[in-house]
């Protein structure tokens, strides 16, 4: 571990993070605490707290138009100007707005609602349209030379795989006995998705050819984000058991765990920053211990 930023006073658990590479800030949804943290990540302290946010769950900071979104419990997404960190817009979802995309072709930004829809918002923050699905959308992940989407719908027990242009599921791919599927990542040059379960605790490499699954692996328990390192081929999944998993790529259909590194119970949520080249994890109270930011360097 490189560094541990402290966030004193931050009670609770803590959702999803986000990345401004540029001006090197990284925005930490505390849900239990109804604020959203505003880390500077080369100096390690915390540069602002934003209040009255009701449950924040997911957070995207998009570079093109400086802007920060934040998706909260009650359904809202707040739309926050990314200089002065002043209110520009709310949107009403209705319930549980969870995570949030961005597709940068298009200019939209997408966000997972209620028992079951994306929202497809523009870039002015104006909403566009709904696409339903029969589950509340837990990680999803869009395609950049394509209009594909990936979702993960835990409750139904399956992947989704919706065009965003026809505004259409076109696939359903189902998770072989592995459930609770939460934290998604892709890695679109290979054309492979990694999805990783709860019940129980596996990797599943997907082939998004044809949706089928060419290698299931062990992963920490109560996973909630993982990720794709493109330059080292490795896959990071933080898992509230108390770990991370790091998983080599040997080819597009074989992977190993490569390590499992010790973490904090509960602390399951995280970032990874190609750009930047770290590892993010975010660690909730414990006791007289603060919530912080552990900050790890990928070995070589």
């Amino acid at each position: 571990m490189e560094k541990s930023i402290e966030m004193q006073e931050v009670q609770g658990r803590i959702d999803h993070l986000s990345i401004d590479v540029k001006g090197g800030r990284l925005f930490v949804s505390a849900l239990g605490n109804n604020t959203l943290e505003v880390i500077d990540v080369k100096s390690g302290k915390r540069v602002k707290t934003i209040s009255q946010l009701q449950e924040p769950q997911g957070v995207l900071y998009v570079a093109e138009s400086d802007r920060i979104y934040v998706a909260n419990g009650d359904g809202s997404v707040r739309i926050l100007d990314g200089s002065s960190y002043a209110p520009l817009k709310r949107l009403d979802y209705g319930d549980d707005a969870d995570n949030l995309r961005y597709g940068g072709g298009r200019k939209r930004i997408y966000v997972g609602f209620g028992s079951g829809a994306l929202g497809e918002i523009d870039s002015d923050g104006n909403k566009v349209t709904d696409i339903k699905l029969d589950a509340h959308p837990e990680s999803f992940q869009l395609e950049k030379d394509s209009p594909r989407i990936y979702v993960n719908l835990p409750k139904s027990r399956k992947v989704v795989v919706v065009d965003r242009e026809k505004r259409a599921i076109i696939a359903t791919w189902k998770t072989d006995m592995a459930f609770a599927n939460y934290p998604m990542a892709l890695d679109e040059g290979n054309h492979r998705l990694f999805v990783v379960t709860r019940m129980p605790a596996r990797l599943l490499v997907f082939d998004t050819n044809n949706g089928n699954i060419v290698q299931k692996l062990p992963a920490v328990g109560d996973c909630d984000d993982v990720f794709y390192d493109k330059s080292r081929k490795r896959i990071y999944a933080s898992g509230g058991d108390g770990a991370i998993s790091v998983f080599e790529q040997k080819d597009a259909d074989h992977y190993a765990e490569l390590a499992r590194i010790s973490t904090v119970k509960g602390a399951r949520t995280s970032y990874f920053s190609a750009d930047l080249d770290r590892f993010f994890l975010a660690v909730r109270r414990q006791g007289s211990q603060p919530a912080a930011i552990e900050v790890f360097v990928p070995a070589q």
